[in-house]
């Protein structure tokens, strides 16, 4: 299905050194924020306090918040836990207070708020456990970087695998960049919204892929560039169609999913962006300079022996 047709090709890669160059700006900058601020990581990885506290009706996630921030604890995760009347609390290590301190401070001041609020459990999540998660997050992020490089080189070539990589890792460390220069809480579900953005990113890079592969088929006499630019124009409408829907679906979540989704709903935002960005302008521009041609996707056909096609075929010595 398509909204329009474009007549003409897009000459994409005309602006293609030019677009690289702010990509690698921003790609320059994000990990300056990262080495200079670093990341602002949530309790799953430097460690706290976990609560789970029941009420008598559905909590009031924002009156909760409001009574933990009352208490002067900042950077505390407030969101439903099986039950709307079910709320997991989760509070960063405080320097001078013990877990049950914490603990018992806040419940109080649940109770006065609301006397049906009775507390499930309370545990303490040590940094060992972060550092843990952090380890595994880093493994996860290798592997899936593997196994898209492994795939591509596969279906298309080993010059389509590195220039996917490339402009997938740049979607990464840009997200990572927007996390570190505002300082926004990095946790499991962000992680989680980062390795989703991979995924969403190579599947763009493959579709336009698959194009420039069936347009070296079909057109003989197009240049490399001319192949790349008609390959993305034709799916032009392909993209709006699918990003523009999923967008919707991601914006949904950060402007109304309140703000247990919030940073997830915005590193998917940002990765979904930069996604679409990075496979026309990243992926496709690195494939060209790395010189793919028409021999790297289309193997010619073998003679046999005797094949009228060889013309040494019959020839006799």
């Amino acid at each position: 299905m398509e909204f329009f047709k474009i007549r003409r090709d897009i000459p994409f890669m005309r602006h293609a050194l030019v677009f690289n160059l702010i990509s690698g700006l921003t790609f320059l900058a994000a990990v300056f924020f990262l080495f200079s601020r670093g990341l602002h990581l949530s309790v799953e990885f430097t460690g706290g306090t976990v609560m789970q506290v029941s009420y008598a009706q559905p909590a009031d996630l924002g009156a909760i918040r409001g009574v933990v921030a009352r208490l002067g604890l900042n950077d505390v995760q407030v969101q439903n836990f099986g039950t709307a009347r079910d709320v997991l609390i989760r509070m960063p290590v405080q320097k001078g207070v013990s877990s049950a301190q914490q603990s018992e401070r806040v419940m109080a001041g649940l109770k006065a708020a609301d006397p049906s609020a009775s507390m499930l459990r309370t545990e303490f999540v040590g940094p060992q456990v972060g550092d843990e998660l952090a380890a595994d997050g880093l493994k996860a992020l290798a592997f899936v970087v593997v196994g898209i490089m492994v795939y591509l080189a596969v279906r298309f070539e080993w010059k389509f695998a590195v220039a996917a990589i490339i402009a997938n890792l740049h979607d990464v460390i840009i997200i990572l960049g927007f996390f570190a220069a505002f300082q926004w809480e990095f946790s499991l579900p962000v992680l989680a919204a980062v390795l989703a953005v991979l995924g969403y990113s190579v599947n763009e890079s493959v579709v336009i892929f698959d194009r420039i592969r069936e347009n070296f088929r079909r057109y003989r006499k197009m240049s490399t560039v001319e192949i790349i630019d008609n390959a993305i124009t034709s799916t032009i409408s392909r993209t709006i169609i699918t990003h523009g829907s999923t967008q919707l679906m991601v914006l949904s979540m950060l402007l109304f999913g309140g703000a247990t989704l919030h940073y997830f709903a915005l590193a998917l935002t940002i990765g979904i962006l930069f996604g679409i960005y990075s496979s026309v302008f990243v992926a496709a521009a690195i494939a060209m300079w790395l010189g793919i041609k028409r021999e790297d996707l289309i193997k010619a056909p073998t003679r046999k022996d005797g094949d009228p096609r060889d013309p040494n075929a019959g020839a006799t010595v």
